[in-house]
């Protein structure tokens, strides 16, 4: 093998792991995602990674992808959102906003069952 092929090959291992970082502007966002949904919405959703809802009728967060598209989600967050897990404050969130939330939404995403 070439040692420009080796060279190459060896920065892309050395890389690898920081290009599977998103971006720092999508760190931000997620941050700011996560921020928004915890203050608005933990009081009754289970919004990490780990964790039972507060209220047991409200979904996990990290398993909304399972029930449908989590990017689906935004114009609901945008226009507001109606549920069928009891009393629920009708709430809106600005396009930045939405964006933010269904960034974080979906980087907590776990698998199928």
């Amino acid at each position: 093998m070439p040692v420009r092929a080796v060279a190459a090959l060896a920065a892309l291992l050395i890389a690898g792991p920081a290009l599977a970082q998103p971006p720092p502007d999508h760190r931000s966002s997620i941050t700011r995602g996560e921020a928004l949904v915890s203050q608005n919405c933990s009081m009754c959703h289970a919004t990490g990674t780990s964790g039972d809802s507060p209220n047991p009728q409200a979904p996990h967060f990290r398993e909304l992808g399972q029930r449908y598209p989590v990017q689906d989600l935004g114009e609901a967050l945008a226009e507001g959102i109606i549920v069928g897990h009891g009393p629920m404050p009708e709430l809106r969130f600005s396009s930045g906003d939405v964006t933010d939330i269904v960034a974080y939404l979906q980087s907590i995403q776990v698998a199928g069952r």
